[in-house]
This record gives structure tokens, C-alpha cells and sequence, in this order.
């Protein structure tokens, strides 16, 4: 059987550098919330709708409280009192609000008592319909089998989510397990989600409430078809984490994009408003079942897959330890690496492996996600087909756990039906013909993969140890990840975070973070 040999007190070691990074935000997840994670807790009191202008409810509502200066109490708290008063639901609150028909911060305020006995009746009544979602989710996969593995990931990205169901059925006709619907292009810099069915993205389709149901639907009734569970990815990234996060979870996504850094790096995004959103939205996917995705393999595109492979390794330690502080358990966090090295250079491949191998090594139980070859794929079609069957045997070989597949086109134009399905054929032919490989060989204790493998992992040791030392927002300052510098003063959304009064209530997190911990207190903020 092919394994690594790696020193477990060197894996350690590194681990507690990623553990202390990442619990020295503690303070600034306990004290701040952020706009978005208000509006998230309106959603899941029941307020969904937006004006004929496309302004959503949730907005609208956390918008009204901000301006009277009143949100440090927190949405739930003003939303409950109202709801007390008025005798309705929340939606119909946020409706009136809308309309300027009430002013929430004017109406008597209710006993405490009963304004949190509001709360946990309404907060019960939402977290059941999210652990009845992942009840089927389960039962499927005790009806038809657990998901392939490596499995099959292939994306759909129309900007339509009518043609996004078309593509998608057809797709997994001819092999997928997982369907990705990328969505609009910068929809991560909105700090709001748009409502209802939308047939006008650009480059994707919009991440909505309305679309995750109509292609989860469309999933359910082709996996029918073909008696398999298929699951449904989207992102909850970008300015409305935990928003996205949520819907997701009400409507039985089964993956979602949720990254602790990539916003920060990528979009730009504030890393103070980031790291507290993430918290949030990764305890909402951990309480729904929901299976995370890093975005490592983006670091890839702007620096050497081989100079930078230890920053690969050491965000993927650091989202690891985010993860686990909002409840995530390690087979729910598809932690992502990419084949990105130059094709040119002599025993790429067994680089790749060496990568693919250490972090197979380090996270064991994680659903390891790996992306292809995108850097180097070009305009030569069977190139490109060729790195993407070389891409297909090194995840068979090192046991990845799901795999996006390489298409052939992709450097020239949108990848057609025919182009998804000769990627599907590639996988398959790849994972069956090598499937047993593994079995088969050892690795030489002091040849070159496991040589790579222990560089990259000491590489990355001292890094997080220097990461530790000046702090996580200060290296992001200076350009340690990605090559990209960002401040902690500057980006987008740090106006949407504020500290949070003494009597502040959230019940959903409340209540997620006892059921999810339990008495397991290690990680509890």
C-alpha cells in the first residue's frame, strides 16, 4: 500500500501553530457581528421577499435598525419585540418596515422573558426544517450507496438556472456525482442575495434561495433516474457567507465553497467582516450536514504550484482549525489542492503526486478536494486532454475525494455537453484502469516523493510559525499568502461589522454551537 512516510510530531507540530493562529481570533468572534450575519438570522426567523425594486427584505430590515443605531442588540431581539406586539409573523414585520409603515425602535419593549420565549420557539421550528433536510440527505445515501471516490464534479454556468437544469441532468446521464452551478460573476461583492428564479447572469447564475430549490429538485428527480444521490454545490463566499450559508441549508445543498481566507485574498474583502462571516456560515453548513470546500488551488494561479506549495499546506492547516471552531468535523471539509504545475519541468508529475499524497497524509478523513490543470492548459486541445487523464490517475492513486474535472476546451470557451461528457469518459476510463494501483507499490523511504512531501510539510511548519509569531492579518498584510497584500483597515464590507451589545442574542447560534459541541468544550467560543 502506498504511504507516506512522515513524522507525526512534525504534523503536530505544524497543526498547533494552525490551532493558535486561529484561536487568537477568539476575541473578535465573541465581541463583533456583522451585518450579514443579522440578515441571515432574519432569514431563518422566516423573513424572505424583496420590493418590486429587487431590495431584499433581510436588507431592509438590519438597514433599519443600523440607522437608528440599535443593531448592537442584535435583529432577532427588535424583530421578536415587534412581532410581540404586533401579533404577526416576522416577514410581515420586515413587510411594514419595508413600507415605512413602522419603526421598529418605537414600540414598547417586551419582557425579556417572553421575547426568548418567542425565540427558541421560533428558532426550534427553523432548525427543524434544516435536520429534516439532512435526514433525506442521509436516507438517500442509505437507499442508493455512498458517493464515489474519487467523485465525479462538474459544473454548469449558463446564467440561466433553467439551462443550468438542462446541462446538469444531462451531466449526470453521463457520469457526474456532484454538480457545481457557478454563480454570476461578482456576485461575491453584493452585499446583498438577490431574490427569486433568475435567467440573467453573466458567466453563472445567481446564487438564490429560489434557484438552490429548483436544481435541487432537478437533482433529486434525475438521481431518481439513475439511482444515485447527486450532490448540489454553490458558494457561501464572498459578502453574504452566512446568508447563502443558510439557504443553503433550508433547501438541501450538499456542498458549498467556504473558505476562510479566499475572500480577503481574492474579492478583496475586509478580513476582520470575513473571518467573523465565516464563523457563522461554517457553523450553519456543520448543523445542516453541509460538506465545506477550501479554495487553496487558487493560490496556484498566481504563484509557483512548486516555490509556494508550503502556503498550499499551511491554508489548508489554518481553514482546518477555523472549521473545527465552528463545529465542522473532518469529513466535512473537502480542503482543496490543484495540479498546477508546469507541465514542462522534469518529474512534474511525481511533484504532483508527492502534493496530492501530503495532503491525503494530513487530512485522512477529509473529502479532499483536488482542481485541475488550468494555469498551463491551452489552445492545444489534446494537450490538455492528456495533463487532465495524468490529473484523473494521480487523485485514483492518492485517494482524493472529489474531483473537478479537467476540461479540454476550457482554455478556448465555455465547455459544450460533448466536452463535459469525453471528461467524464476520461475519469472513468482512468479511475477504473489504475483503481487498484495503490495496492500494488511502496514508495522508496528517501526517494523523491516522499523527499517533496517532507519539505513541503517542514516548509510549511516554519511558515506558520512566523504566521503565528506577527499574526494572521498581519502576514496577510504582507503578501505571505497568494503573493497578495491586504490591510485589516481597508476592503470591502468593514462598515457591516459592529461590536455587539451586552445583551445581544443570536438563538441560532446559541443552539447550534450547544448541539454541535455538546460537551465537548475544546473549541467553543
Amino acid at each position: 500500500m502506498i504511504r507516506l512516510s512522515i513524522d507525526k510530531k512534525r504534523v503536530d507540530k505544524a497543526r498547533g501553530y494552525a490551532r493558535d493562529i486561529a484561536i487568537s481570533f477568539q476575541e473578535l468572534i465573541e465581541k463583533n457581528s456583522s451585518v450579514t450575519i443579522e440578515r441571515t438570522v432574519a432569514r431563518l426567523m422566516g423573513v424572505d421577499g424583496a420590493l418590486p425594486t429587487g431590495e431584499p427584505l433581510p436588507n431592509l430590515l438590519v438597514e433599519h435598525l443600523r440607522v437608528r443605531d440599535v443593531l448592537s442588540r442584535g435583529v432577532a431581539y427588535w424583530l421578536t419585540n415587534g412581532m410581540l406586539v404586533e401579533g404577526t409573523s416576522a416577514k410581515a414585520i420586515a413587510e411594514k418596515v419595508a413600507a415605512g409603515e413602522l419603526d421598529l425602535t418605537s414600540l414598547p419593549a417586551q419582557p425579556t422573558d417572553k421575547i426568548l420565549e418567542e425565540l427558541e420557539k421560533v428558532s426550534s421550528l427553523t432548525l427543524k426544517k434544516i435536520r429534516d433536510q439532512r435526514c433525506i440527505r442521509e436516507d438517500a445515501y442509505i437507499k442508493y450507496g455512498p458517493r464515489n471516490q474519487p467523485a465525479i464534479y462538474v459544473i454548469v454556468a449558463t446564467g440561466n438556472i433553467y439551462e443550468d437544469v438542462v446541462q446538469a441532468q444531462a451531466a449526470v446521464r453521463q457520469g457526474a456525482d456532484i454538480i457545481a452551478v457557478i454563480r454570476s460573476t461578482a456576485q461575491s461583492l453584493l452585499d446583498y442575495v438577490p431574490f427569486g428564479a433568475t435567467t440573467t447572469g453573466f458567466g453563472g447564475t445567481y446564487a438564490t434561495q429560489e434557484n438552490f430549490r429548483i436544481m435541487r429538485q432537478a437533482l433529486d428527480e434525475v438521481g431518481e433516474e439513475v439511482e444515485k444521490y447527486i450532490s448540489l454545490t454553490n458558494y457561501a463566499s464572498g459578502l453574504c457567507m452566512p446568508e447563502i450559508a443558510a439557504m443553503g441549508a433550508l433547501e438541501r445543498l450538499d456542498i458549498m465553497l467556504n473558505d476562510a481566507m479566499y475572500g480577503i485574498l481574492f474579492r478583496d474583502i475586509n478580513m476582520k467582516r470575513t473571518f467573523l462571516d465565516q464563523y457563522f456560515s461554517r457553523m450553519i453548513n456543520a448543523y445542516a450536514g453541509i460538506e465545506i470546500q477550501t479554495g487553496e488551488d487558487n493560490y496556484l494561479t498566481t504563484s509557483d504550484a512548486i516555490e509556494s506549495a508550503y502556503t498550499v499546506t499551511a491554508s489548508q492547516l489554518i481553514n482546518e482549525q477555523f472549521a473545527l471552531m465552528s463545529g465542522l468535523r473532518p469529513e466535512k471539509m473537502g480542503l482543496g489542492h490543484a495540479f498546477e504545475i508546469d507541465p514542462e519541468i522534469e518529474n512534474s508529475v511525481l511533484y504532483e503526486i508527492a502534493h496530492a499524497f501530503l495532503t491525503k497524509t494530513l487530512f485522512p478523513d477529509s473529502p479532499v478536494k483536488y482542481m485541475p490543470p488550468t494555469r498551463f492548459a491551452s489552445g492545444n486541445i489534446f494537450k490538455t486532454y492528456l495533463m487532465n487523464g495524468m490529473f484523473n490517475m494521480v487523485a485514483q492513486i492518492t485517494g482524493q475525494g472529489v474531483q473537478l474535472l479537467g476540461m479540454m476546451t476550457e482554455a478556448i470557451h465555455t465547455p459544450h455537453l460533448a466536452d463535459r461528457g469525453l471528461a467524464i469518459e476520461n475519469a472513468q476510463y482512468i479511475f477504473k484502469a489504475v483503481k487498484s494501483f495503490p495496492d500494488e507499490f511502496i514508495l522508496q523511504e528517501n526517494g523523491f516523493i516522499n523527499q517533496r512531501a517532507n519539505r513541503v510539510l517542514d516548509e510549511a511548519s516554519e511558515f506558520l510559525s512566523h504566521v503565528k509569531e506577527i499574526g494572521l492579518m498581519q502576514a496577510l498584510s504582507e503578501g505571505a499568502f497568494a503573493e497578495i497584500k491586504r490591510s485589516e483597515h481597508t476592503g470591502r464590507g468593514l462598515e457591516g461589522v459592529f461590536f455587539k451589545d451586552t445583551e445581544y442574542v443570536n438563538p441560532f447560534m446559541d443552539k447550534m454551537k450547544s448541539e454541535l459541541f455538546g460537551s465537548n468544550v475544546e473549541y467553543i467560543m
